[in-house]
């Protein structure tokens, strides 16, 4: 038995023209712009916090959770190189679910816990004396 080889100049499709797979190019200005970006979004809550430029404890938390949410979304298009056509979509979309399932799993927990106390047992006061939970049947 004889084997038949053939010398052929084979090239893949892809090697002879670009094609764009979504993918931005990676590039210094780039992971410079995003370092710089994320070093302001960091630095200045750090400032507002040690300044105490907001005094009020509930309007500075809601300042800093945007600049962290602003910042989550600086990290994914600068350093993950996230964009709606990166992997035909698929990217997005599984962090479209994830989003939607952390906001459903923590809106959830939130509600159970707040209204933890109106689903008690009827009769259950936070107030009640030891000796009085004994007396309970």
């Amino acid at each position: 038995m004889s084997a038949h080889i053939e010398s052929h100049d084979h090239h893949d499709a892809h090697d002879h023209h670009e094609h764009d797979d979504g993918h931005a190019p990676v590039t210094l200005k780039g992971y410079m712009t995003g370092f710089f970006l994320a070093v302001v979004l960091t630095a200045i809550p750090f400032w507002l916090v040690m300044d105490k430029v907001i005094p009020n404890s509930q309007t500075l938390a809601v300042v800093i959770l945007t600049f962290a949410a602003i910042q989550i979304v600086v990290h994914m298009i600068y350093f993950l190189h996230m964009n709606t056509k990166a992997e035909g979509g698929w990217n997005m979309l599984a962090l479209i679910f994830t989003l939607v399932m952390v906001v459903i799993t923590l809106t959830g927990s939130i509600w159970v816990m707040y209204h933890m106390n109106a689903n008690m047992m009827p009769g259950m006061s936070h107030n009640m004396t030891e000796q009085q939970a004994k007396n309970l049947p």
